[in-house]
């Protein structure tokens, strides 16, 4: 009974760190447009209102793409990947036939009421438009072209390493950017522990960045996070109690 009782709880605490069998899986295609911007190297890029920062350093490089209203779901979506082709039956003179491109949600596009939607206002609603990073874009689309129609899916995110955590803020108010996220790519709710707490759930501050007001200074910390098809992974002890804002951390651990 005892090598019983053992044996159950090794499934406890496996069920607890994942509570998720298959990886996420790619949808349907869905008709949409694509403009570019930042520049031939993406310099323009950088930044952005998912609050990734260096898209270079961070792992994302060039191939992103600033989300319309209709798809952004206010930051709700960054950190997705969508695989992009343009509609070659439907504009021959500037898409690339037989070439596809998947970029990660890093910005916002913001709309443009003042001019319509056909001619300016790309990013107004309802349109699913994708604001590329020009060399992702570029893959796909003829330079002179400047905006072509495409299809498009949402697919996994294959991520290098694991998932990465940076620490801002300040006492009382912890900023915690969550990025490099595999799978479905965009997050669903995030939870935080203190060594000396227990779980207390996070709520999202802006983009990427989810904020926690407890005290958490001289504490190591733990996080339970959830991506939006419901994959669950625990980051146990991630950040040592030595931690100080502006440094970030590397897990070992990503989604599939």
């Amino acid at each position: 009974m005892a090598g019983m009782a053992k044996l159950v709880s090794a499934l406890a605490i496996l069920l607890s760190v994942s509570t998720y069998v298959n990886g996420f899986t790619a949808s349907g295609f869905t008709r949409g447009h694509a403009t570019f911007y930042g520049g031939s190297d993406a310099s323009g890029t950088m930044g952005g209102a998912c609050g990734y920062g260096d898209l270079y350093s961070a792992g994302y490089g060039t191939r992103t793409a600033a989300l319309s209203t209709a798809l952004f779901n206010d930051g709700g979506s960054c950190g997705q990947c969508y695989r992009i082709i343009c509609d070659y039956a439907t504009d021959s003179k500037w898409c690339i036939k037989g070439v596809s491109v998947t970029v990660t949600a890093t910005n916002f596009c913001p709309p443009n009421y003042d001019l319509p939607s056909n001619n300016g206002g790309w990013c107004n609603p309802p349109l699913q438009h994708f604001d590329m990073a020009q060399p992702a874009w570029e893959k796909i689309g003829i330079y002179r072209g400047g905006i072509v129609p495409v299809l498009f899916q949402r697919v996994p995110c294959k991520k290098h390493g694991g998932v990465r955590f940076a620490i801002n803020g300040r006492d009382y108010f912890e900023l915690v950017l969550i990025s490099n996220v595999g799978g479905a790519g965009s997050i669903k709710s995030a939870y935080i522990k203190g060594s000396k707490t227990g779980w207390m759930a996070m709520s999202r501050n802006w983009g990427a960045n989810w904020q926690s007001n407890a005290y958490l200074n001289g504490q190591s910390l733990s996080f339970k996070v959830t991506t939006t098809d419901g994959e669950t992974k625990l980051f146990t002890n991630i950040v040592p109690s030595s931690w100080n804002f502006g440094q970030t951390f590397s897990s070992l651990v990503q989604f599939s």
